[in-house]
C-alpha cells in the first residue's frame, strides 16, 4: 500500500490575498558627518564616516569621545534645511535628530529629496542642561479659594511657594509641599493684576487696578508697611532689581497705564525717580543686569525705551513697531528671576555669597552673546534688539539715541502677539499669538525655527522648562499644552480647566495654571 502524503498546508490568506514575502532588510548606507557648534559654527571634531542608522544616543556618545571634555555633555542635534528647498510655507527650517539620521532626514516625507547619501551631513550640536525636567502629565491638585478669575500666577525662584493674583482684589500664597492654601493677601481695592517675587524670595510685590503697589512677607503673609502710592492709573507690570547688582535691598520698578515708570526704594519706601517719556500706557518693565543696571520699558505709544537704572536717564528709543508693544523678554530673564538659586538646590549663606553666585550665573549666559531683547506687538511682528552689543551701556551726554536698529524682524504670526519668552539658556525664544499658534525662533539671530500648532483659540502665555527642552502654553481654548522641542509636536494636552486659561508658569517639574474658572491647577509628572 502506497504511503499517503499529508495534505498540503493551507496558505494563510489576508482578505483573499496571500501573505507577502518578508522584505529583506536594507543595508544602511555609510555617510560622512561633520559635527559643528550651534553657537559659532566651528567644527567640534573632524568629519567622520558613520552608518546612517546610528542612533541619536550613539551620536552623542561618539561626540563626547571625540571632543576633549572632562565630563560627558548631553547634546541636541539638528540638520539645517537648505534655503529655498522647503516649498511648504511655515515648514520647519531645521530637522531635529530624534532617532537617527537615516530615519529623520533620509526618510523624511518632504525634505528627504534635498539630501543624498553622498552629501556631507553638517550636524549642529547644542549642549543641553545636565539635568532633565520630567514634563508634567497629570493634574495633581485643583485649588479653589479665589472668587473671581485668576489673572496672574508665579512660582517663587526656588519653586517652594506659589503666588496668584485675582479679580477678587486678593492675592494668595499656596504651600507647594502640601498643595494647600497658606495665606490670603488682602489690601488692594481693585483687581490684582501682577505678582512678582524678589529673586532671593524674601519679599513678594503685587500691583493692582487701584494703582497701588504692595509688598508682602511670604513667610507670614503680612504686608511690609503701607501701600506704595503714586501712580494715577492701574499697574501693568512689576520688576525687581537683579540680585547681582543689589543683594541686600533690591529696588522695585512699577509701570502703569498712566504712562510712567516709578522706581521705589524699599529702605525709604519712597519713589527714587519717575521715568516719564512714554505718551501712553507702559505695558512691561524689565530690569536688565548690564553695567550697573538698565530698565527696558515697552509701551502702547509703539516704542521700547532703554533707561540707565542708576541715574534714571534715557539711553535709547527703539522705534520700529507699528502698533502697541505688548510684551518684552530678555535672554537673561531666567537667571535674573532665579538669582543665586540653581538646580542643585544650594542656599547662599550670606548676601555677598548670593551676589557672587548670581553674578556667576548671569555671566555664564552672557559668555557667548550680549544681553538681547525681544519685543512683541499688536502689529503681528516681533523684533530682536541688541542695545548693548559690547556689553556695557555707554552713556552719552547728548541725550537718547534712536539709531539703534533691530538685529532682525520676526514675522510669521497672522494676528497680535500676546507673549514672548526666552529659553533659560537664551538659545531659543517662543512667542504666543492670537492666531492659535506658538512659534519657536533662534534666540541669537531671530531666525524662524518651527510653528507649534494644536490650540484652537488664541494663545495667551508661554513658559519654558528649566532645562530648555519643553515649552508650555495656555490659551482661550481652556487647555494647557506642553510641546516636545525635538520634533516640534504636541507632547501632552493638559485638560481640566472649564474656561479660558489666563496664566501659566513652569518651575522644576511643576506647572501651575489659572484662569476664568477661578481655580488654580497644579500639574505634575
Amino acid at each position: 500500500m502506497a504511503t499517503l502524503l499529508p495534505p498540503p498546508k493551507r496558505v494563510k490568506v489576508y482578505h483573499g490575498v496571500p501573505e507577502p514575502e518578508p522584505e529583506p532588510q536594507r543595508a544602511s548606507p555609510n555617510i560622512v558627518v561633520q559635527f559643528v557648534s550651534e553657537d559659532d559654527g566651528q567644527p567640534l571634531a573632524p568629519a567622520v564616516t558613520l552608518p546612517a542608522n546610528l542612533s541619536r544616543e550613539a551620536l552623542e556618545e561618539l561626540l563626547n569621545k571625540l571632543s576633549p571634555q572632562e565630563d560627558p555633555v548631553p547634546f541636541a542635534f539638528h540638520v539645517a534645511v537648505p534655503e529655498g528647498e522647503s516649498t511648504i510655507p511655515g515648514a520647519p527650517t531645521r530637522i531635529g535628530i530624534s532617532k537617527s539620521i537615516e530615519n529623520d532626514v533620509l526618510h523624511h516625507p518632504v525634505i528627504s529629496r534635498s539630501f543624498t547619501e553622498e552629501d556631507v551631513f553638517v550636524l549642529h550640536c547644542s549642549p543641553q542642561s545636565v539635568f532633565r525636567v520630567r514634563p508634567p502629565t497629570r493634574c495633581s491638585s485643583t485649588l479653589s479659594g479665589h472668587s473671581s478669575p485668576i489673572l496672574c500666577a508665579s512660582f517663587s525662584p526656588t519653586g517652594n511657594f506659589l503666588a496668584t493674583g485675582s479679580g477678587d482684589t486678593t492675592a494668595r500664597l499656596w504651600n507647594l509641599d502640601t498643595e494647600t492654601p497658606s495665606h490670603t493677601l488682602s489690601g488692594h481695592k481693585g483687581w490684582v493684576l501682577c505678582v512678582e517675587w524678589e529673586a532671593m524670595e524674601r519679599r513678594l510685590a503685587t500691583g493692582g487696578h487701584d494703582g497701588h503697589v504692595r509688598i508682602w512677607d511670604p513667610k507670614t503673609g503680612k504686608p511690609l508697611g503701607d501701600a506704595l502710592k503714586g501712580h494715577s492709573k492701574w499697574i501693568m507690570s512689576l520688576c525687581w532689581e537683579p540680585i547681582h547688582l543689589n543683594p541686600s535691598a533690591p529696588r522695585l520698578a512699577s509701570s502703569s497705564k498712566d504712562g510712567t515708570v516709578r522706581v521705589w526704594s524699599l529702605l525709604t519706601r519712597r519713589v527714587e525717580y519717575t521715568l516719564g517719556g512714554h505718551t501712553a500706557s507702559v505695558n512691561v518693565v524689565k530690569w536688565g543686569g548690564v553695567g550697573k543696571g538698565v530698565l527696558y520699558t515697552a509701551s502702547s505709544d509703539r516704542t521700547v525705551r532703554v533707561w540707565d537704572a542708576e541715574a534714571g536717564r534715557q539711553l535709547h528709543i527703539l522705534k520700529e513697531h507699528a502698533h502697541w508693544v505688548n510684551t518684552l523678554a530678555l535672554n537673561t530673564d531666567f537667571v535674573l528671576r532665579t538669582g543665586p538659586f540653581d538646580h542643585t538646590g544650594k542656599k547662599p549663606a550670606s548676601n555677598e555669597d548670593a551676589q557672587k553666585l548670581a553674578l556667576q550665573r548671569y555671566n555664564a549666559v552672557l559668555s557667548t552673546t550680549p544681553e538681547l531683547l525681544i519685543s512683541g506687538s499688536d502689529d503681528h511682528t516681533l523684533f530682536l534688539w541688541s542695545p548693548f552689543p559690547n556689553g556695557d551701556p555707554v552713556v552719552t551726554s547728548n541725550g537718547p539715541t534712536t539709531k539703534t536698529k533691530p538685529v532682525s524682524r520676526l514675522v510669521g504670526h497672522s494676528l497680535q502677539v500676546s507673549h514672548v519668552a526666552f529659553s533659560p539658556d537664551g538659545r531659543w525664544a517662543a512667542s504666543a499669538s492670537w492666531d492659535s499658534s506658538v512659534r519657536i525662533w533662534e534666540g541669537r539671530t531671530g531666525k524662524y525655527v518651527a510653528t507649534l500648532r494644536g490650540h484652537v483659540g488664541g494663545v495667551y502665555r508661554v513658559a519654558w522648562s528649566a532645562d530648555g527642552r519643553a515649552v508650555v502654553s495656555c490659551g482661550k481654548d481652556s487647555t494647557v499644552k506642553t510641546w516636545d522641542l525635538k520634533i516640534y509636536k504636541l507632547k501632552n494636552d493638559l485638560t481640566g480647566h472649564t474656561d479660558e486659561v489666563y496664566c501659566v508658569d513652569f518651575v522644576a517639574d511643576k506647572i501651575v495654571s489659572g484662569g476664568r474658572d477661578r481655580v488654580v491647577k497644579i500639574w505634575k509628572n
